[in-house]
């Protein structure tokens, strides 16, 4: 008897993984059956364990799909309520039968905001001025996070905490100092010498390409932590390569770890350019004169007024319905260009997070 079961074990023909998968795909397999009675089955065999773990399963992707929904529910919902708004007539506001879906469909609150903002002529200054900060704030950050990172200087220590102070102090601690410095523009009396007084250089950009192009802009500190992290994280294998291969300190920059670091370097740069197209500090602060989007949204409600006060008479003011669907108008047109940015750099953009977030 052993004979034979030894001839039947050692003649049966053994599958690889290969030819597993091949019967798996092929007509001929039948996968068992799924029922409730082969459940039972399983989970006794199993000591009431399969049962747990299925349980388990199900409460998880319960909770998950909840915890998603009300995620996106609270992202979502305040800008699906500001669309209800703009397209829906002042008279719909007013019904108490229409809720979120208007009765009357319209387009006169985009029109309205459309000539209130000055949108187009504010939108090109908008996006000029959000893309010369963005790049002058990443290509100085960037130099400054790389020496950091890699090189040796006298108070280091010193100069690095005054980068973190640059991220936990408010810049509307030092706003007054900020307007007095470019108000008063000079350097070591040089302007009162030639012209006689110092220069005033409020109402013009100068003030942010200059904060921008020195480390001193908003949120710059952040960038440079976040720039000076990623080049630690980077072997210095790398650079003696190049060194040993004749480039120097600079070309290795350039041609070695700048090429490297486009993941964090988009990231900043999309930050950079978002918190500055919606700044309403600094460009209140330094360009008065020059209409922004931000700017401009905010004082929409007393633009209106103005506005009727102005073409209607001096007695006449706008419904607060009116105003508030002005406002949720010109704000789904100011963060509209935001929301196409992001969709046509949204793969670049998550992919820069996710590799800028396992270098950090």
């Amino acid at each position: 008897m052993s004979n034979k079961a030894v001839t039947a074990t050692e003649t049966t023909p053994v599958m690889t993984m290969d030819e597993k998968l091949a019967f798996m795909s092929s007509k001929k397999y039948k996968p068992p059956k799924r029922d409730f009675k082969s459940l039972m089955e399983r989970n006794r065999a199993s000591g009431g364990y399969l049962l747990k773990k299925n349980i388990g399963n199900v409460i998880f992707v319960i909770v998950r799909a909840t915890l998603l929904f009300g995620l996106c529910f609270l992202i979502l919902q305040p800008l699906l309520n500001k669309l209800s708004l703009s397209i829906m007539s002042e008279s719909d506001l007013f019904d108490s039968t229409v809720v979120s879906i208007p009765r009357e469909f319209t387009v006169f609150n985009y029109e309205m905001a459309d000539l209130l903002l000055g949108y187009w002529p504010a939108l090109f200054r908008t996006f000029i001025v959000s893309l010369a900060v963005a790049i002058l704030q990443v290509a100085s950050c960037t130099f400054v996070g790389y020496g950091f990172a890699r090189f040796n200087f006298p108070f280091k220590r010193f100069w690095f905490m005054c980068v973190i102070m640059l991220i936990l102090v408010p810049p509307q601690t030092i706003m007054s100092s900020l307007f007095l410095h470019f108000a008063l523009f000079d350097i070591f009396g040089i302007f009162t010498l030639i012209v006689g007084k110092p220069l005033n250089l409020i109402n013009s950009p100068v003030p942010y390409l200059m904060m921008s192009a020195t480390c001193m802009g908003l949120k710059n500190g952040l960038y440079i932590y976040m720039i000076r992290q990623y080049f630690r994280g980077v072997p210095k294998e790398l650079e003696e390569a190049a060194y040993v291969d004749g480039c120097g300190k600079l070309k290795t920059f350039f041609r070695i770890m700048l090429p490297d670091a486009r993941a964090i370097i988009t990231s900043c740069f999309l930050f950079s350019f978002v918190w500055q197209w919606t700044d309403s500090l600094f460009t209140s602060l330094f360009l008065r004169s020059m209409r922004l989007l931000s700017s401009s949204v905010s004082s929409i409600p007393q633009t209106l007024v103005n506005y009727y006060q102005n073409n209607i008479g001096r007695h006449a003011f706008p419904s607060p319905g009116l105003q508030q669907q002005i406002a949720a108008t010109g704000m789904l047109m100011f963060i509209a260009p935001l929301i196409i940015l992001y969709l046509i750099a949204q793969r670049g953009f998550v992919e820069s997070i996710s590799q800028s977030g396992i270098k950090m």
